[in-house]
C-alpha cells in the first residue's frame, strides 16, 4: 500500500510538473521581477532582463509627453537601495500571448512603497527566450495616480 502511495504521488507531481505551460513560464519570468523588487535583490533583478534590454517609462510634464529611458544597471541599483519588502508592484496578467521564442505581456498594476499607495498603471513586457529561459527584452510602463481602481 506504501508503495502504490508513493508511487501515486510521484506521478501527480510529474503530471504536475510536465503541465506547466509556456503562459505559465512566461509569468514566472515577469513574477520573478517583482519578486526582485519586493526583496531588494539587484542581482536576481538583473538576471530578470537580456543583454540588449531596454526599460522605459511613459509619463508627462505639464502638457508635454516624456518616454524616459533607464538602463537595467540603473534600475538595480535602485531597487538595491530599497529597504527590502517597501517596492511592492501588484499586478494582474491581463493578456498573454507567445510565438515561439517571442512574448508579450500586458500588466496593470498598482505600485506601493512601504505599504503606502504609491501609483498605478500598465507594464508592457516584451520577452525572448533565451538558452537560460525567458528574459525581459523591453519594459515600457504607464503612471498615474488618479483613476486607479
Amino acid at each position: 500500500m506504501k508503495y502504490l502511495f508513493v508511487l501515486f504521488l510521484f506521478a501527480v507531481i510529474s503530471f504536475n510538473a510536465k503541465s506547466q505551460t509556456a503562459s505559465d513560464s512566461v509569468k514566472a519570468a515577469v513574477n520573478e521581477l517583482f519578486t526582485a523588487m519586493k526583496t531588494s535583490d539587484s542581482v536576481l533583478l538583473v538576471g530578470c532582463f537580456a543583454d540588449s534590454a531596454v526599460l522605459q517609462t511613459i509619463g508627462r510634464n505639464k502638457e508635454k509627453l516624456l518616454v524616459k529611458n533607464e538602463s537595467v544597471k540603473e534600475f538595480a541599483s535602485s531597487v538595491a537601495k530599497a529597504p527590502k519588502g517597501s517596492l511592492d508592484e501588484r499586478i494582474v496578467f491581463d493578456m498573454v500571448k507567445i510565438d515561439g521564442v517571442l512574448a508579450s505581456v500586458w500588466t496593470p498594476y498598482s505600485f506601493y512603497y512601504k505599504g503606502n499607495f504609491s501609483h498605478c498603471g500598465v507594464n508592457s513586457f516584451q520577452l525572448i527566450k533565451t538558452d537560460k529561459g525567458w528574459k525581459i527584452q523591453y519594459l515600457i510602463d504607464t503612471r498615474r495616480k488618479a483613476g486607479c481602481n
